[in-house]
């Protein structure tokens, strides 16, 4: 199941989500219905009174559910750290030296790069001592990924990397979203039981009162609470039927997508085997463990018929078809009297330092063998149809390709990326552009209108990164990310300001440094206002044709020298995209500022229409069948733009 498929399976799901919430709420309001018309003792003989009571009541119950899922929705409008904050967690700096959280860190470093995707916020759960992790958010750009302490202290780095693996599987193919849409939900469900309790007892203390009295006026009231609280319950159990049917095919997928990014399946099921064999397995301690049960990697709670996941067992086989479920219990005897230290299995399997305390080695995990860098000039061969299938799908060679990325980064470059108060000048200097002309306009425009204190700031992070190969280029600014969301978001605001003023300067940035500008922009407009909308894909590739036909007509204009050899790369673009319709080749006259209203468009596409976008820009890119290093790093940062994630390639041939 490729990246698109998976999106429309998302959709799917989604209206799965919507039938069973609609369904659950039907059953409430009738329980309600019948508990109101016995407890005020209206019957048939009184057909109007009846109706007015059943409308009223209907009402009453849909606008409490509605409102109920509607502001727990806003109060997640946070993203992912809001999610992982209510839960107890806290979040990992970026500049962490702790040896355990600078490899959690190093990991989910090493998987954003690989899957082509900004880096996400990492949070410790450090009340939890059991195994398990979550991702949470409404997009890429204001995701969270949070481990429990117990996974930090028990997993090795392998079986660590195999859960964040499985974890980067949710963020990458829109499973986020599904996952906090359904918090909403579930809480609109429950709310009912909180009413109830309250008017049970309300009613309860009432009659008390009144027995002196013989005011019985209280009971209807508390026959209602009651009935609430039997209709609450009964969103329980609809909430958890929606919980299972949403949340335990996808964990099959999960695993096997952790599998092909990781190229093996001892880290994935190690982890899965230390849930079945310790005592704390995956089991959360928060009471807010059912809400958020379906995101979580392991089960919340007790197996049940109701379970969010499917058995612990089934999964691992999943795994390892040769697996006996038997052998759980033997890990379990021998772990009761010395847990496992995944601390002690990373040093023996030499990936830490065996010093007390020691730091660990700036980066962990670069791999022996991993691929160089292409020179400039290189071109790689790549076919149109083997690169879609790469879409938001990272394999080992790509999680490989990415840890040979940050050991290239200098490191002083990674002290300033991660760092919260040199990110956004180091940022700005990478968008700056490379001919001395533009780049001093652009100062000039930045320091009119923003200071000249942070234009020289950028000034001199250009000079710096003069030398940086253009394929670590877009990975240092990723790696940048967290730092940039740690600002306040007053601080945010002007920094998009900023980039668009680059991107404004004097129209002359060239395609791969606009791109790049918009793309970050992107990033940061996200992360301060996630889009909450139930549905975003919604447009066809006719309401978007003069929109993907700009897209087309520059990318052929820059990446060929004359017009007759554009406009035939233009036109296999559009034979890709619309086959059998013929479209004229005019590239805009304001050149890439044209696309500024497009990628809104674009990106509202639905999955099938987004796909032969994607195929149509990778034909235009590669028409020759060949592809540049620059023409490798503007492909993924459009796809970014897209929000369909290309992971890097390596020098040797796609990664």
């Amino acid at each position: 199941m490729n990246f698109f498929e998976r999106q429309r399976q998302v959709r799917r799901l989604s209206t799965r989500l919507v039938l069973l919430f609609v369904l659950a709420v039907v059953g409430i309001v009738v329980v309600v219905n019948l508990a109101a018309v016995f407890a005020f003792n209206v019957g048939t003989s009184n057909p109007p009174q009846l109706a007015g009571l059943v409308v009223m009541v209907t009402l009453a119950t849909v606008a409490a559910i509605g409102l109920a899922a509607l502001v727990r929705t806003l109060t997640l409008r946070g993203g992912g750290g809001k999610v992982a904050r209510e839960l107890g967690g806290v979040p990992v700096p970026a500049d962490t030296t702790d040896p355990e959280l600078r490899r959690l860190r190093n990991v989910v470093e090493e998987m954003a790069l690989a899957s082509g995707v900004p880096v996400p916020e990492v949070y410790v759960l450090p009340e939890e001592t059991a195994i398990n992790a979550f991702a949470a958010g409404w997009s890429p750009s204001d995701a969270a990924v949070a481990v429990t302490r117990g996974a930090l202290q028990r997993l090795n780095r392998d079986e660590l990397q195999g859960v964040i693996a499985h974890e980067f599987s949710h963020v990458v193919n829109g499973d986020m979203r599904l996952n906090i849409r359904l918090m909403g939900l579930l809480f609109g469900i429950l709310f009912l039981t909180v009413v109830g309790r309250g008017l049970a007892r309300a009613g309860a203390l009432g009659g008390g009162r009144s027995r002196n009295s013989n005011n019985g006026g209280a009971l209807p009231f508390m026959l209602v609470g009651l009935a609430l609280l039997v209709a609450g319950y009964i969103g329980v159990l609809a909430g958890r039927l929606i919980q299972a049917s949403v949340s335990r095919q996808r964990e099959y997928l999960a695993d096997a997508s952790a599998v092909q990014f990781t190229r093996q399946t001892s880290g994935i099921a190690g982890a899965l085997k230390k849930i079945g064999g310790l005592s704390d397995g995956s089991e959360l301690r928060t009471p807010k463990r059912d809400e958020v049960g379906h995101m979580l990697f392991g089960a919340a709670g007790r197996a049940s018929w109701l379970a969010t996941h499917p058995p612990l067992a089934k999964r691992i086989q999943a795994l390892e078809p040769s697996f006996d479920p038997n052998e759980l219990r033997q890990l379990a005897q021998r772990w009761a009297a010395a847990p496992p230290s995944g601390r002690q299995e990373d040093i023996a399997l030499g990936l830490a330092p065996s010093g007390p305390g020691g730091a660990p080695a700036r980066r962990d995990s670069a791999r022996p063998g991993a691929p160089a860098l292409p020179v400039e000039g290189t071109r790689v061969r790549v076919a149109p149809a083997e690169m879609l299938g790469r879409v938001a799908a990272p394999t080992e060679t790509a999680y490989t390709h990415a840890a040979a990325i940050l050991d290239r980064i200098p490191e002083h470059l990674l002290d300033r990326a991660r760092n919260r108060d040199s990110a956004a000048p180091l940022v700005l200097g990478l968008l700056l552009a490379a001919e001395p002309d533009v780049r001093q306009h652009q100062h000039e425009a930045i320091a009119r209108e923003h200071g000249p204190a942070l234009a020289d700031a950028a000034l001199r992070e250009a000079g710096e990164l003069a030398g940086l190969h253009p394929m670590l280029r877009l990975p240092l600014a990723e790696l940048a990310f967290p730092a940039l969301r740690a600002r306040p978001d007053a601080e945010l605001e002007s920094l998009m300001a900023a980039v668009f003023t680059l991107i404004h300067a004097d129209g002359a940035i060239n395609v791969s440094e606009y791109c790049l500008s918009r793309l970050l922009l992107a990033e940061i407009q996200e992360s301060l206002k996630p889009d909450s909308r139930w549905r975003t894909d919604r447009r066809t590739l006719t309401d978007t044709r003069s929109a993907a036909a700009y897209l087309l007509a520059i990318l052929a204009q820059v990446g060929h020298g004359d017009r007759a050899a554009a406009e035939r790369a233009f036109q296999a673009g559009v034979a890709t995209l619309l086959p059998g319709t013929s479209l004229p080749y005019a590239p805009p006259e304001n050149g890439v500022l044209a696309l500024e209203t497009a990628w809104p468009v674009l990106d509202g596409l639905r999955p099938g229409d987004k796909e032969r976008l994607v195929a149509a820009v990778v034909a235009v890119i590669s028409h020759d069948g060949m592809m540049t290093v620059p023409e490798i790093e503007l492909l993924r940062t459009i796809c970014g733009l897209l929000h369909c994630p290309l992971p890097p390639m390596a020098g040797d041939g796609i990664g």
